[in-house]
């Protein structure tokens, strides 16, 4: 059965797709991704990590630029991308700026791409003669470019109400920058159909990319989606001449870095080698419960509507609109089963395709279940704008009790202080929800998009509140900089001249944190006669930590929220 005459499972009248406003989407886009990204201090680890590498290369330059240290640690995992693109934001905005803005500027440039290639990849396949509706019987069905658009626009704004992400793509990390290169991957696909040349030179920056950005974890399973999207059933076997274009094109780029960088330093790309090796392992089945357990709810609410897509457009499996996102999901899933510890940082490479295939199923569902999906989103999101309130009033004026002394367990020490600014605005952001709402009930829009705006509207909203209401308390509880502050001070004080610092059971973040505030670089010669170490207060209690004797403490200290993690300062013998 050809094409044209096999029936579609998509019902959809001309009124459905009615034009949403350019201005809605691009504002909500903008009001997502700038919330909680700028005035803020780094967090631990990841987004602090990412910084630190960033502030390394400029200050250090040299081979920092091939390998991403932080300081002196060798941070052999992933890949330099995200170096180098934060870097450079440092040194031309830095001057203006400061550093941990600048470095922070790629994530608005990673969420452009994420955004516009999930919106202009979904536009083209949903155009396409196969994702086409029913045709009516009287006429009145959409025409392709407006059903694209309509398609386009709901796969943006599925992804933006992706609650997984959300967090995670304001961080200074490679976990935003590899979506990204997915969604690129996913509109090179698309563009190869009707501009092999372009189509296939993109998707080879894009798989180079990736693999820049975070090794064979991030791009592997990229890479085997773009291979099997030129399966002999699929609209791209047509193309499939232009896919040793795409290959060239990733070879090329990835051994411009990788030839410099393995003659460079052994140490490091041995390191990096065997973090790649050892992020995979053979399934296990406590690995894969929990996998189960918080992948539903890091994918809501586009997980449901992925399969049921792929369920009523079955007998189009190989279509572009269907196989291209499903190959992508398909490999993500399959990566997560033999990953060594899968977490969130490769969640997010189901968030992409699962958007663009949730928004293929909004044309085949009911009216009633697309009303229900509208009412499930006013609901839930309105309870978590209430939540965000309740949390504010808890944390200044103590009431409800119960919830003021859980809050006060997370943020001892801290002293809230009301931002009348912040609270105005956080009531603004407030009442466009409740217009939202009250314009949902009054006119009762059949554009079929109404349902995903609700989402993501009622997703940015909260996280806005979040951010407005409870970033100086976060900032508090996950915050170095008053630590740091100290131990600069106390380093200050009891450093002589040449003097090095030792890090003891440091981590990454904890060091990466040091650096981005006041430029202290732990070393690992064990000559060094200062020692900072990182412990918990029950090691300490019991004597259990290391130097409990023979070591003179100079100084001790941490973040008051946190009731285990402590910091010591030490001065050791010699012999020691």
């Amino acid at each position: 059965m050809s094409p044209i005459t096999r029936s579609t499972p998509a019902r959809l009248t001309a009124s459905a797709t009615a034009k949403l406003p350019r201005l809605v989407l691009l504002g909500l886009s903008l009001a997502y991704i700038l919330a909680g990204l700028f005035m803020r201090d780094p967090w631990k680890t990841d987004d602090a990590v990412g910084l630190a590498t960033m502030i390394t290369a400029l200050r250090e330059g040299g081979t920092t630029w091939l390998w991403p240290q932080v300081g002196q640690l060798a941070y052999a995992e992933e890949g330099p991308l995200i170096t180098w693109a934060g870097a450079i934001c440092m040194q031309l905005f830095g001057p203006w700026l400061g550093d941990i803005t600048a470095g922070r500027l790629p994530n608005l440039l990673w969420f452009a791409i994420t955004t516009g290639s999930v919106w202009y990849g979904t536009y083209l396949v949903g155009r396409r003669t196969e994702a086409q509706p029913l045709a009516l019987p009287f006429g009145g069905e959409p025409s392709s470019r407006d059903y694209g658009r309509m398609l386009a626009d709901a796969a943006l704004l599925l992804l933006l109400a992706t609650v997984g992400i959300l967090q995670r793509t304001h961080e200074t990390s490679v976990v935003p920058a590899i979506m990204a290169w997915q969604a690129l991957a996913f509109y090179a696909l698309a563009r190869t159909l009707d501009r092999p040349t372009s189509g296939a030179i993109t998707l080879g920056v894009s798989l180079a990319a990736a693999f820049l950005t975070r090794g064979w974890v991030g791009a592997l399973p990229i890479m085997l989606a773009a291979l099997v999207a030129f399966h002999p059933r699929g609209a791209l076997w047509a193309r499939r001449q232009w896919l040793p274009l795409a290959i060239g094109v990733t070879a090329v780029l990835t051994l411009a870095w990788w030839i410099p960088a393995s003659q460079g330093s052994e140490y490091w790309i041995s390191n990096w080698k065997t973090w790649n090796l050892s992020s995979f392992s053979w399934p296990s089945l406590s690995d894969f419960g929990r996998t189960v357990r918080d992948l539903p709810w890091y994918l809501w609410p586009t997980w449901p509507l992925a399969l049921l897509a792929v369920w009523r457009w079955r007998e189009w499996l190989y279509a572009p609109h269907i196989w291209f996102a499903l190959g992508l999901a398909a490999f993500a899933a399959l990566e997560l089963v033999f990953l060594e510890e899968p977490t969130d940082a490769e969640f997010i490479m189901l968030a992409v395709p699962c958007a663009v295939l949730g928004a293929f199923s909004l044309p085949t569902l009911r009216r009633g279940v697309v009303n229900t999906l509208d009412w499930f989103a006013v609901m839930c999101f309105s309870l978590t704008l209430a939540t965000a309130w309740l949390g504010w009033v808890a944390l200044h004026f103590g009431w409800p009790a119960q919830i003021s002394r859980n809050i006060a367990r997370q943020t001892t020490g801290y002293e809230p202080s009301i931002s009348w600014v912040a609270f105005a605005i956080a009531l603004v952001i407030t009442l466009a929800w409740a217009a939202l709402v009250v314009w949902r009930l009054r006119s009762h829009p059949s554009a079929l998009w109404r349902g995903t705006v609700l989402s993501a509207s009622g997703l940015t909203a909260t996280w806005i509140l979040l951010v407005l209401l409870w970033q100086p308390a976060v900032d508090y509880a996950r915050s170095y900089r008053d630590m740091s502050a100290e131990l600069n001070t106390a380093l200050a004080q009891h450093r002589k001249p040449d003097e090095c610092v030792r890090g003891l059971s440091v981590g990454s973040g904890q060091r990466a944190s040091l650096l981005i505030f006041d430029n202290l670089t732990l070393s690992y010669d064990s000559k060094c006669p200062l020692v900072l170490q990182q412990t918990t207060r029950e090691r300490l209690r019991d004597g259990n930590a290391a130097y409990s004797d023979g070591a003179t403490e100079l100084w001790r200290g941490g973040r008051q929220a946190d009731r285990h993690e402590i910091f010591r300062l030490l001065r050791v013998n010699r012999s020691q």
